[in-house]
């Protein structure tokens, strides 16, 4: 993605269901369980790198002795640094007992994260300041174990605020910028409420069923209680993924199924997804159940996480990727007047490589038909020379633009800033015929358009190509997002603020105060969540009218070359991913009212010229 967005967090949950004996005889470390789980982050470190975190919880402990550790990084490689940490630890015990890795009893009474239960986090910081404060897992300690709760997970909610207020806690400056403060809190207050009533047979599931219907927003988070029970849970609309794999040494949970696959060596359907609504308990021993805690709702699992997120080592997610690039040869094809003789496609480094992939089989299995019709027609006249032309043909395909090793601007100024800028990609010189081939590039998404025009399209210009045609593998992003995504600055948005320019251009921007002002009232009746006013922004035009603007504003000033943006339509991103059909960054169709609430609070935003975040 030439635009950077915020990625997904990710989470890791690991319960041992043996003892840690087992593991030594079987695997020959005692630390089989802290391996994995090192794994098992690095293979979903895609999801996040401002910060990581891991909290144990050990079984059946003493009185007296520490159950629960946390530790967490915001370096800047900090899962390593986590790691390194643990390992810090180990290697003075080994100090005083340099055998000690032999004797499993020794080393969970004297290594802190050598528990039965571990949490993993890896965070991208889309609330919050980037420090080790703000990483997960958060924690709640008491004197009664089982009022001690470790929570981790992968969401945003909307409705904080409001969740503060139902359990009467006012909260301060931290609680206030952090999502998952405002969830530990609900869930503790009836964590602590259940523990009063049962104390010896807490119900976890029932817990969950209390404080989940709260939350506002798209979710999956693993937790562990101080007395070890572990447990994972889903928003209702599936929005957020979540995977799980069990086997006798192991319940693991993640929120990719490639890290589960790759880091445990099992088969795609070993590993199954927790379905919305639900939530995966293992018990203090060790009994595993899966309950519904939610009535499930419709399924809006988000498409972003096929399109860029999700790791493309998943064979579901690979497939899909090179489908969303299928999909959009026909209109490449037809942009390009189907002449493949004199067009060469590329992609945008990196996660659209898959993309390209697609869309280059797209062309070639038009080509390839060409080839049977024009060699059938010819009929027993065939030409070895005119054969061998014919046959030779094939699309086009070059690594046009290398991404340098990420540049970091130390230069303020903005004038010199944007010089800079335009290089953080490099071309390959001597791949394009001067002013008589087209270039077609293939990028995930068109966010903000700013690094295709301050340094994209300025770059490919320079092989003078006799145009330039950008495809996007998503629909245009639209409205904001506030389930995980970093994205809900309405002005940030290429999209709106082409629709903006067309408003200007026909005299129509009275429309905006108009809205604005529909939002003040919607405010006053509190129905701020009753409706998407953005909607009507886009509702006077086309799509193909705002994508034509788009190209206009993405093409540098003075740049001679013709330039075309082809986006991929919500028909076709529907088909290529059937099973995660949550579009609203496309649509404005939000899952939840509190989306709706978000993208006017944004809107309102950008009349008000704050650039702050929506919710």
């Amino acid at each position: 993605m030439s635009d950077a967005i915020k990625h997904e967090c990710g989470l890791a949950f690991i319960r041992l269901r043996k003892s840690f004996a087992h593991y030594q005889q079987k695997y020959g470390t005692v630390m089989w369980g802290l391996n994995k789980m090192y794994l098992l982050m690095e293979k979903q470190h895609n999801r996040g790198q401002d910060g990581a975190g891991v909290a144990a919880v050990k079984l059946n402990v003493e009185p007296g002795y520490p159950f629960l550790s946390r530790i967490r990084s915001s370096a800047n490689q900090p899962i390593a640094d986590v790691f390194r940490q643990i390992g810090e630890e180990y290697k003075e015990l080994q100090k005083f007992n340099p055998d000690i890795s032999n004797h499993a009893g020794l080393m969970k009474g004297h290594m802190s994260f050598m528990g039965e239960i571990l949490i993993g986090h890896l965070r991208y910081g889309t609330q919050g300041k980037n420090n080790a404060e703000f990483c997960h897992p958060f924690i709640k300690r008491h004197t009664i174990p089982a009022r001690n709760l470790a929570l981790a997970g992968n969401f945003n909610l909307v409705n904080t605020e409001e969740l503060f207020e139902q359990i009467g806690i006012n909260p301060g400056e931290f609680q206030r910028q952090s999502d998952l403060a405002a969830m530990l809190e609900v869930i503790y207050h009836y964590l602590v409420k259940e523990d009063e009533v049962s104390p010896q047979t807490m119900d976890v599931a029932n817990v969950l069923r209390q404080a989940v219907p709260l939350f506002d927003g798209g979710f999956h988070v693993g937790g562990v209680t101080g007395s070890g029970v572990g447990f994972v849970f889903r928003d209702a609309h599936g929005i957020r993924p979540s995977y799980y794999y069990i086997d006798d040494d192991v319940v693991v949970a993640a929120s990719e199924r490639a890290a589960i696959r790759t880091t445990f060596n099992v088969g795609e359907n070993e590993v199954k997804e927790l379905m919305p609504g639900h939530a995966l308990i293992v018990s203090n021993d060790g009994e595993i159940s899966i309950e519904q805690i939610v009535d499930s709702k419709e399924r809006k699992a988000c498409s972003f996480e096929r399109i860029y997120f999700s790791r493309g080592s998943d064979e579901k997610i690979y497939k899909e990727r090179s489908r969303l690039g299928y999909n959009l040869s026909k209109q490449v094809l037809d942009a390009i007047n189907y002449d493949l003789k004199n067009t060469i496609f590329s992609f945008i480094p990196n996660t659209a490589e898959v993309a390209f992939y697609g869309l280059v089989k797209g062309c070639d299995d038009y080509l390839k038909q060409i080839k049977i019709d024009r060699i059938l027609s010819w009929g027993n006249d065939i030409d070895p020379e005119k054969l061998k032309e014919m046959v030779s043909r094939q699309v086009r395909i070059e690594k046009i633009a290398i991404k340098d090793v990420k540049m970091r601007t130390f230069i303020t100024e903005d004038v010199s800033r944007s010089e800079m800028v335009q290089h953080v990609y490099d071309i390959t010189y001597g791949t394009v015929r001067k002013n008589e081939d087209t270039l077609v590039v293939i990028d995930d998404s068109i966010v903000r358009g700013t690094t295709l025009k301050e340094s994209i399209i300025r770059m490919l210009a320079r092989l003078n190509p006799k145009r330039i045609i950008v495809v996007s593998s998503s629909p245009q992003i639209r409205y904001p997002d506030c389930y995980g995504i970093d994205m809900s600055k309405l002005g940030d948005f290429i999209a709106f603020n082409a629709a903006v320019e067309l408003l200007k251009e026909r005299g129509q921007d009275g429309l905006l105060q108009e809205l604005y002002n529909e939002c003040v009232e919607l405010i006053k009746n509190d129905q701020l969540h009753t409706v998407n006013v953005v909607k009507k922004v886009y509702k006077l035009f086309t799509n193909e009218e705002i994508t034509q603007k788009i190209a206009q504003l993405i093409t540098p000033a003075n740049l001679t070359i013709p330039v075309d943006v082809i986006y991929q339509t919500i028909e076709s991103l529907h088909e290529a991913c059937p099973s995660n059909l949550g579009d609203w960054y496309f649509t404005g169709n939000y899952p939840t009212e509190g989306g709706n609430r978000v993208v006017n609070k944004a809107f309102m935003n950008y009349m008000e010229g704050k650039n702050t975040r929506g919710y």
